[in-house]
C-alpha cells in the first residue's frame, strides 16, 4: 500500500543558462480511472536528465518537472478501468508515454517521461496504463530500469530500419548505457562488434562483454579507418552507434559500409552547435550510407526487447556504486563524470 505523502526530485529554473535540481516531500497521487499507481523501487540516469539540468536540453521541456524517464517498481493501485495490469504486477515506464506503435512523431516527443512529463524520480508514480511495459522476469529492478531509455533506444538503432543480422558487425562507441546495450543485443544476434575506448581497464571489460575488436581511440587517432581495415574485404561495418556526436562524426562516417547505417543517438563528445569538421548530409551521398536519428523507442519495439533479454539472459552493466533518493544531487554528480562503469541507479525501495 501507499503512504499518504512521499519524497520526489523536482527540476525548477534556477536562472536563464541553468536548471535547478532539488529532493521535496509532497502528497502521494492518485490514480485516474485509466492509470496505474506504481511503488518506483529503482531509478537509472541518463545523459539526456544530466542536459536537462544543465539548461543545454534541445527537446521539448516542461518546468518545473519531475526529472528522469528510466523506472521500474511494482502495481499498487489501479484505476477503475484499468484492464491490462493488476496489483503486484512487475513493470517498468515507457519514456515516450503516448509513443505505443509505429515511427515516432513530435506529438510521441512531447509525452517524453521527465521532460514534457513528469518522471520516475519519485516513491509513487501514476502512468497511464499503456505507458508501462512487463518487466524481464530475470531482472532486478535495478537492472530493469536502465531499459527504459538507453536499452530501447538501442534496440531501434539495431532493429528500427534495417534489422541485425547474424554474421553482420557492429561499432560501438565508448561505454555509455546506449553503447553497453548495443554490444549485448549485437553480440546475442550472433553479430561481430567493435568498440572503442580510452581506458585498458574498460578496454578488458568490453572484451569480456563479448566485443570482438577493441580500439584505443586515444592512440588511435584515424580508429574509424582501423575498424574499417579490420572488417572483411575492409567494407565496413553495417551499424554504427554513434553516440559522441560533434568530434566523432567523421571517424564514424569512415567505418561504415556502403549502404550501412550510422544511427546517431547523441553528442557526448562537445556541444551541439559545434560545427567544426562536422560531416554534412551530402556526405551521405558521396559515401552512399543511411544517418539516421533515433530517439528511444515505442512500446511494440521495448515489448520485443524484453522478449529477447528474458530469452537470451541479457543483464544490463549497472555501476557498483549506488545510491538513494536522498543522494540526488551525488548520484547527478557521479553520473556526469563518468568515473563509473555502467548505468547509475538512484534506489528508492
Amino acid at each position: 500500500m501507499s503512504t499518504n505523502t512521499q519524497i520526489q526530485g523536482r527540476i525548477a529554473k534556477n536562472d536563464e543558462k541553468s536548471n535547478k535540481l532539488e529532493v521535496e516531500q509532497v502528497d502521494t497521487p492518485t490514480p485516474g480511472e485509466y492509470e496505474v499507481l506504481v511503488k518506483i523501487h529503482a531509478v537509472s540516469l541518463n545523459f539526456r536528465d544530466l542536459m536537462i539540468v544543465r539548461g543545454d536540453y534541445p527537446f521539448s521541456l516542461q518546468l518545473p518537472v519531475v526529472p528522469c524517464s528510466d523506472g521500474a517498481g511494482v502495481v499498487v493501485a489501479i484505476g477503475s478501468k484499468v484492464t491490462l495490469w493488476a496489483t503486484g504486477d512487475r513493470v517498468i515506464t515507457l519514456m515516450s508515454q503516448s509513443h505505443l506503435y509505429g515511427p515516432t512523431t513530435s506529438k510521441t516527443a512531447e509525452s517524453g517521461l521527465g521532460g514534457g512529463r513528469d518522471g520516475t524520480l519519485r516513491q509513487y508514480g501514476t502512468f497511464n496504463e499503456q505507458g508501462l511495459v512487463r518487466a524481464p522476469r530475470n531482472l532486478s529492478y535495478a537492472e530493469a530500469s536502465t531499459l527504459c531509455c538507453a536499452g530501447v533506444t538501442s534496440w531501434n538503432a539495431l532493429y528500427g530500419l534495417k534489422p541485425l543480422r547474424a554474421g553482420q558487425s557492429v561499432l560501438v562507441l565508448g561505454t555509455s548505457g546506449v553503447s553497453l546495450f548495443a554490444l549485448q543485443f549485437a553480440k546475442a544476434a550472433g553479430a561481430r562488434v567493435f568498440a572503442t575506448t580510452s581506458s585498458e581497464e574498460k578496454a578488458a571489460t568490453l572484451k569480456k562483454l563479448g566485443a570482438d575488436h577493441v580500439i584505443n581511440y586515444a592512440r588511435d587517432h584515424s580508429w574509424g579507418q582501423s575498424v574499417k581495415d579490420l572488417t572483411p574485404g575492409q567494407q565496413g561495418v553495417d551499424n554504427v552507434i554513434e553516440v559522441g556526436g560533434v568530434r566523432t562524426l567523421r571517424e564514424s562516417m569512415k567505418a561504415v559500409r556502403t549502404e550501412g547505417v550510422m544511427s546517431c543517438i547523441g553528442s557526448v563528445s562537445g556541444a551541439i552547435n559545434e560545427t567544426q569538421n562536422v560531416p554534412s548530409v551530402l556526405d551521405c551521398w558521396l559515401n552512399n550510407f543511411v544517418a539516421r536519428g533515433v530517439a528511444v523507442g515505442s512500446r511494440a519495439q521495448m515489448e520485443d526487447m524484453v522478449t529477447v533479454v528474458e530469452a537470451r539472459d541479457i543483464h544490463p552493466i549497472v555501476d557498483r556504486k549506488s545510491f538513494s533518493i536522498h543522494e540526488t544531487k551525488e548520484a547527478f554528480e557521479h553520473c556526469a563524470r563518468g568515473s563509473g562503469f555502467g548505468k547509475t541507479v538512484i534506489t528508492l525501495a
